[in-house]
């Protein structure tokens, strides 16, 4: 038996949970579909088929009012012809993709647009010709009303009879009953502009992203010998050489292999200061190239560099619902029903029990029906996680799904790896000591016998000398000395750079100096001692530095009330240094079966731990921590075992995860308030019968746009807004 095939659509028009839901329960309907989800926030649609046409779920989803077409494909190496091809494909299909081209030419502007022209037609025809106003004002309300009765048709033959479309439907039919014929047409009408300013709000949610994706140029300049050529970006293999000029965006994520140039990374991590990159150094798609020619080797397809898995985890995370919005999303399927039968009480108990005027009861329990549209409550959760997910995204905050983002505020403990988390993952030399020779001179020895080499420490020397642009003189027999160190001649002169062990047994170490390496090696620092002939000529002492942002991070943690903790296999000492600097509790030495059990007995006492990691050794921990994170520099296996993602490996960040899970939930919340709030105040007033049918459905429309402006707050949300880390930085 064949294996199912999962495919991807792009749906024009989805702008809400509840379009979703109907899309969801149509297309599950369909033979050979075995599963589908559907996400309004994305625009998209996974269905799980057994050989089922397009054609087939294409009819399905345009009957309920939205238009689909196939997820485009990954951009392919060497594919000159791509955006050819899509446009192309477009045209053959007779529209564009769902969401391009502004908000006023999609079919719910026009919809809208021709629906008020008609009701300002027939205000004008009533006053005209008042005998005429009556059917005028009928023919203004079918312009609007017969799309929306059509969709509420269509979604009861496909299983969600109870939807927004079918209330509207009943109220408008049963206001024109009544003789609410003017009425009926304003709340058709303020309906649709209702949907509409979801779309532009959905839409806008989706740009976000989607600007993100556009920081890629669309050509770049292909190294070929001596000779560039433009071509597109999108064709670019993994290993080819590009040329970037100064002010130019970067085409691809890539290494450094000429050129010194400072980095504009502002688009891609919110940092406002350009950073200093030289050969070997790691760039960004996207990111801008400020002073310098350089040439970049590429190393990820234009399919896999960190925008486009930064734009395909969002959107996967998108797509899978938070613990909320699956909690409303039940509560409001019976909730839709619900609000029929108190509709159908109100219209019909006072008359019959107490002998009430059946006009005016008729009349408000239509207006129960608008009120109790759940547009705005269904939105509240998933409008508030999209933005949430977007702006995370931005910041370089990857979280794969709302239950992640929500699960975040819980975190009551961090536990850390050391090494590429808390520090850098690349030794650098601290101190340089000399022993009747200036440090300069001591480190330019040291980096004349390591010239060549591709051991970490002799990097750590090399760098440092070329950021102190020290000359390096050239070294002759320079050779390797298993477990000791490295010797040569250097300008005449025998030199040796070794352990301290290995330097003492060919010189003597006086005591005092004896005294300095020990204080280095207490605060776990790697000691190498120069040795020049038959004297110690001085002394480099080396260590894994914490990253800028490490102590800062921690703080803001620890403001926020989580407990810190570093796991780390590395020594005791070497861990303890960096704990004492960073203030954090320490355990070293550790396996990483020892880190994983670590978490779970943390677990066991109660506590909520989020794992932070970037390497291999960590992925078991991560796996079993309630909430996995990884650092973006780390190995592929953290990031996929990971929940989330540190994508700038800023220690910062973790502590801006947590923010933006709170900041999320308080906005989700203030939307359920608004939401309910409006609905139980206008519920009373109707009642009453302050109010009617107009004001009914301006609370729900005017509810849906407030929950949806809250909601987009959220885009504005930044890492750098968080106050406990300013404090700590400054």
């Amino acid at each position: 038996m064949a294996e199912p095939t999962k495919t991807k659509y792009r749906v024009g028009g989805m702008d809400c949970a509840a379009c979703a839901s109907k899309i969801e329960t149509a297309v599950s309907r369909i033979p050979g579909v075995s599963e589908v989800g559907a996400s309004y926030t994305a625009g998209t649609l996974n269905v799980v088929h057994d050989a089922v046409q397009f054609s087939a779920i294409q009819n399905v989803v345009k009957s309920l009012g939205y238009n689909i077409s196939p997820d485009s494909p990954a951009p392919r190496a060497g594919d000159e012809t791509l955006d050819q091809i899509d446009h192309d494909h477009d045209h053959a299909n007779g529209h564009l993709d769902p969401g391009d081209g502004p908000w006023w030419r999609t079919r719910k502007a026009i919809l809208t647009l021709a629906c008020g022209f008609a009701l300002i037609v027939a205000y004008l025809a009533g006053r005209i010709v008042p005998d005429a106003g009556h059917f005028a004002f009928i023919a203004a309300l079918l312009v609007g009303l017969i799309p929306v009765a059509r969709r509420a048709l269509a979604g009861a033959t496909a299983g969600t009879p109870f939807s927004i479309e079918t209330l509207m439907t009943i109220a408008a039919t049963g206001a024109v009953i009544i003789g609410a014929t003017e009425e009926a047409a304003i709340v058709i009408l303020l309906f649709l502009v209702g949907e509409l300013l979801e779309g532009v709000a959905a839409g806008r949610a989706r740009a976000s992203i989607k600007g993100l994706a556009d920081l890629v140029p669309k050509t770049a300049l292909l190294v070929e010998g001596d000779q560039t050529r433009e071509v597109p970006a999108a064709g670019l293999a993994v290993n080819a050489i590009v040329m970037v000029r100064p002010g130019d965006r970067i085409p691809a994520d890539g290494d450094i292999v000429e050129g010194h140039s400072a980095i504009d990374e502002s688009p891609v991590t919110g940092e406002s200061v350009p950073k200093s990159k030289q050969v070997g150094d790691q760039v960004f798609a996207g990111t801008i190239n400020t002073d310098a020619v350089l040439k970049i080797r590429v190393t990820a397809s234009a399919s896999d560099n960190t925008i486009a898995r930064v734009v395909r985890l969002v959107e996967e995370a998108q797509e899978s619902k938070a613990p909320t919005a699956r909690f409303i999303d039940r509560f409001s399927t019976y909730y839709t029903p619900g609000v029929l039968v108190v509709g159908a009480l109100v219209a019909i108990v006072p008359p019959l029990l107490f002998g009430q005027s059946w006009g005016e009861w008729v009349y408000k329990g239509l207006a129960i029906l608008l009120i109790g549209c759940p547009c705005a409550l269904v939105i509240s959760t998933p409008a508030a996680i999209a933005a949430a997910l977007s702006a995370g995204a931005r910041q370089g905050l990857l979280l794969k799904g709302g239950a992640v983002l929500e699960r975040l505020r819980s975190i009551s403990i961090v536990a850390l790896d050391k090494t590429g988390t808390l520090t850098e993952g690349k030794p650098q030399v601290t101190d340089i000591v000399g022993v009747g020779r200036s440090q300069s001179k001591v480190l330019s020895l040291a980096a004349a016998l390591e010239t060549g080499s591709n051991h970490p420490l002799a990097i750590a020397i090399l760098a440092r000398a070329q950021a102190d642009k020290t000359p390096i003189p050239p070294a002759a027999s320079a050779r390797a000395i298993a477990g000791k160190g490295v010797s040569g001649k250097v300008g005449g002169e025998d030199v040796f750079l070794a352990s301290p062990a290995a330097a003492a047994e060919r010189v003597m170490i006086e005591p005092e100096l004896q005294a300095v390496i020990d204080g280095f090696n207490d605060a776990g620092k790697t000691v190498s001692v120069l040795v020049v002939g038959s004297e110690v000529a001085g002394i480099l002492a080396i260590r894994d530095e914490p990253r800028a942002d490490a102590e800062a991070g921690l703080h803001a943690l620890k403001a926020a009330g989580v407990g810190v903790v570093m796991l780390t296999g590395d020594n005791a000492r070497t861990a303890r240094a960096i704990g004492s600097r960073l203030g954090i509790e320490v355990r070293a030495g550790l396996l990483p079966e020892d880190k994983q059990r670590i978490v779970r007995e943390l677990q066991s006492e109660g506590k909520v731990v989020a794992k932070v990691g970037d390497g291999i050794n960590d992925a078991p921990a991560l796996a079993a921590a309630d909430i996995g994170i990884a650092m973006g520099g780390g190995t592929d296996v953290a990031l996929e075992t990971a929940d989330a993602a540190v994508l700038h490996a800023r220690v910062l960040d973790i502590a801006g995860m947590i923010n933006l899970s709170k900041a999320t939930m308080a906005n989700i919340w203030q939307n359920i308030a608004v939401s309910l709030g409006l609905k139980a105040a206008f519920f009373v007033t109707t009642i009453v019968g302050v109010t009617g049918l107009w004001p009914a459905i301006l609370a729900d429309t005017g509810a849906t746009v407030l929950v949806t402006l809250n909601a987009m707050r959220l885009l504005g949300w930044g890492v750098r807004h968080l106050p406990a880390a300013t404090a700590a930085a400054t």
